[in-house]
């Protein structure tokens, strides 16, 4: 003869309400777990650093970022926006070089990835780019090509051809100087005034 196990209806509800008070615990935990993410989220916002850096051969140039005087070389500067960049190099004694260089983004700074690398991302991401440059000397000027420099403007001087002080367009003109022992005449007038006599 088999037994049979009956539950009783106490029990049956007692289980029900056991299974409900559990499942009505987990929904504030997972509420408040995916709260806690997002907080999380926007309290540690990804960040892209884009930096460059200038190298010249010699170093110790004077750098010019579009327009904008960045520093003396080895230099770094952060940039925001990528596209193409006007970088000029100064140095005594060498030529001054004016060049375009054109910032590519990396990968995951292109829409729409971009997106989860600067808000998302819980870490920093670098975008390090390194520019050498060789400076170009300024070919020395000899003793003899200054002393014929010298001799041409000698001798475009002596034959009157001078470039003037005053632009050939000009129209300032230039009065006739009066002679030097001349004696500047005035003429002063007097107010005409009647004596009076008591």
């Amino acid at each position: 003869m088999t037994s049979r196990h009956y539950t009783s209806p106490a029990n049956h509800s007692t289980g029900i309400s056991a299974l409900d008070r559990s499942t009505r615990n987990s929904t504030p935990f997972r509420t408040f777990s995916w709260a806690l993410l997002v907080l999380l989220s926007t309290a540690l916002p990804g960040c892209v650093r884009r930096r460059m850096t200038i190298r010249t051969t010699p170093p110790g140039a004077t750098i010019y970022v579009d327009d904008q005087l960045i520093g003396t070389s080895p230099v770094s500067t952060d940039f925001t926006y990528y596209g193409v960049r006007t970088i000029k190099l100064m140095k005594d004694r060498f030529r001054t070089e004016t060049l375009q260089h054109r910032f590519s983004p990396p990968w995951y700074q292109i829409p729409p990835i971009d997106f989860i690398s600067e808000n998302i991302w819980p870490g920093k991401l670098r975008d390090e780019h390194v520019l050498d440059y060789q400076l170009v000397p300024q070919p020395n000027v000899t003793n003899d090509q200054l002393r014929e420099r010298a001799e041409a403007l000698r001798s475009s001087a002596r034959s009157g051809h001078v470039s003037p002080m005053v632009p050939t367009g000009s129209s300032t003109s230039v009065a006739d100087p009066s002679p030097v022992n001349a004696i500047p005449q005035a003429t002063v007038s007097l107010p005409q005034t009647r004596p009076r006599f008591r």
